[in-house]
């Protein structure tokens, strides 16, 4: 199996690496910038290479695909966050945000399909403000939303390849440390709040992520990985 992964050098994007090596697959780390994914690379090992794709040039991503070469499956994680109240939103930030959740998807859906090996399958990453919008959160809500639509047509149009979304909630990845120790106060609050009583961890993405592209008889699914804190 040989896996593309968008945004694939750190966080939960690296869980769902090692976890594609770990079953004795090839990973193919892309990104905007080479200096990280190198640095992935080198420590996870020979089966790992790296591409650049920059989902905001269109260019780059037809570029990568020929020089990627045939791949089993690809997983987009990018995201790029617009977040703030309507009336302060800058439109370039809200083009940047579809960029990296639709537009770009799309982009790879039209570039690596011919590349895609038979059982070979998209992986897009949505996420739980979709089904649980928050203030300041509408172009999160927005693009996450469209993201389950986009699986759900490009599974009817790219048939008989697979396209499924998977939806995280608040997960341990790494992304919340900036927050120093607001950080534990929202993991303490989200724990309450959800059923299963606990954060996530990259482990339960990846182990979600490996479940749908290994699956061949799922396609066209959002697949729900929050521990019910959409339904808190």
């Amino acid at each position: 199996m040989r896996v593309l992964l968008v945004s694939g050098a750190s966080g939960i994007g690296r869980a769902i690496a090692s976890a594609v090596l770990d079953s004795g697959g090839e990973v193919v780390l892309a990104g905007r910038r080479r200096e990280p994914l190198d640095a992935a690379t080198a420590e996870l090992g020979p089966r790992a290479s790296a591409v650049v794709i920059d989902l905001a040039d269109g260019p780059s991503i037809a570029q990568a695909a020929v020089a990627v070469g045939p791949v089993d499956h690809v997983v987009s994680l990018t995201a790029d966050h617009a977040n703030g109240p309507v009336a302060d939103l800058d439109g370039a930030a809200v083009r940047h945000a579809f960029d990296a959740k639709v537009i770009g998807p799309i982009l790879l859906a039209k570039h690596f399909a011919p590349y895609l090996q038979g059982g070979g399958s998209f992986l897009f990453f949505s996420g739980v403000a979709a089904w649980k919008p928050a203030l300041g959160l509408s172009v999160m809500a927005t693009t996450n939303g469209a993201v389950a639509f986009l699986a759900e047509a490009l599974a009817v149009e790219l048939a008989p390849l697979r396209v499924n979304a998977l939806s995280p909630g608040i997960v341990d990845s790494g992304a919340w440390d900036s927050m120093g120790s607001g950080k534990d106060t929202l993991f303490a609050d989200t724990a309450c709040a959800n059923p299963v009583g606990r954060v996530g961890q990259p482990s339960d993405i990846a182990a979600a992520a490996l479940s749908l592209l290994t699956n061949t008889f799922v396609t066209g699914v959002t697949l729900h990985v929050d521990g019910g804190g959409r339904l808190a």
